[in-house]
């Protein structure tokens, strides 16, 4: 079918590549949601720092997550993903500077990793081992943090974000996430694409494509919903459609989040709205580290982290370097 011929599902202009974050609304469903695609994005952070193959395909994971999550979000501010785990990775920081600006990174035990490798099928669950998934908007200084946090115990991202909607907000969410490496024609080397898609039933949402987090709040993951809780034939429908789709797809280069969201959804009938673009950027800087350097810590502590007579504080998102002496900071 002709672009020209689906504009009236919203597709009357140039289709997305990567690093785009497109809305969509499915009215007939009562369902809203988000399609997520990320190429240099997350190429640019699993480079950068050379990580091995399970933890890129995990932290790609996470990024999607926070990109489907924290970008539907109206603040100012920051939305921070973060696991702490005993698993092999046992910890992934994903952080969203609202509204476009992604940066990330994992630690891990590479002797552990190759333990788990020798065990079995990769699989985020077995990664992350037990510990918990917080994410949180910080709207800055003088505004109050939100928080929810999900028990991790074996479960990987998607599960995780299914338990975090269905029992703190009670909102009936579907998530989907895939990530790959890509080989391209003409273009040297292997290269890291990552995609997903929510689709959560609001039927009184009107164009709200997402409720902002909760307060503080630490959710298990028992079930809370009613026990008498019969599924909508709308929400069985859009979820059924949703499963229809493979990971060959998600990422697929040459097929837009637009068109893939027609695939899925053109028989009820989709509505795609403007896509939101997303990029690798750290937001560290040498007045920022400059300024933490100077407010919380002593002279005598600055003076015992230099190195022949120079403290180096290297950012741990993006590996940048900054150097400073500690006469600097007594001069002020």
């Amino acid at each position: 079918m002709a672009l020209a011929d689906l504009a009236e599902y919203g597709l009357d202009r140039p289709e997305s590549g990567d690093d785009v974050v497109v809305p969509f609304a499915l009215k007939a469903l009562d369902c809203r949601g988000r399609a997520v695609r990320l190429g240099q994005a997350l190429d640019i952070i699993v480079s950068r720092h050379g990580y091995p193959e399970p933890v890129a395909r995990l932290i790609g994971e996470a990024l999607v997550l926070t990109v489907l999550v924290g970008s539907s979000l109206k603040f100012e501010g920051r939305f921070i993903l973060q696991t702490q785990t005993d698993g092999p990775v046992s910890m992934i920081v994903v952080d969203l500077d609202a509204p476009d600006g992604l940066r990330a990174y994992a630690r891990y035990d590479e002797t552990r990793l190759a333990e788990t490798a020798g065990e079995g099928p990769w699989s985020a669950g077995r990664l992350l081992g037990n510990g918990h998934l917080a994410m949180t908007v910080d709207q800055g200084a003088h505004m109050d943090r939100y928080q929810g946090i999900v028990a991790l115990d074996g479960i990987g991202f998607e599960d995780a974000a299914r338990h975090y909607f269905t029992q703190s907000e009670q909102i009936p969410t579907e998530v989907r996430l895939a990530v790959a490496e890509h080989v391209a024609r003409g273009v040297a080397g292997r290269h890291w694409r990552a995609a997903g898609v929510l689709v959560q039933f609001l039927p009184d949402a009107g164009e709200t494509l997402m409720p902002d987090l909760p307060g503080d709040g630490d959710f298990g993951n028992e079930e809370t919903r009613d026990p008498d809780f019969v599924e909508p034939n709308h929400w069985t429908e859009a979820k059924a459609l949703l499963s229809t789709l493979t990971d060959g797809e998600l990422v697929d280069p040459d097929l837009s989040p637009e068109r893939l969201l027609f695939r899925l959804y053109h028989e009820t009938g989709v509505r795609v709205f403007e896509p939101l673009p997303v990029e690798e950027r750290c937001s560290c800087s040498a007045d920022g580290i400059a300024d933490m350097l100077a407010h919380s810590f002593t002279a005598a502590q600055r003076r015992d982290m230099a190195v022949d007579g120079e403290i180096e504080v290297v950012c741990e998102f993006c590996s940048a370097a900054y150097h400073f002496r500690p006469d600097e900071f007594e001069q002020e």
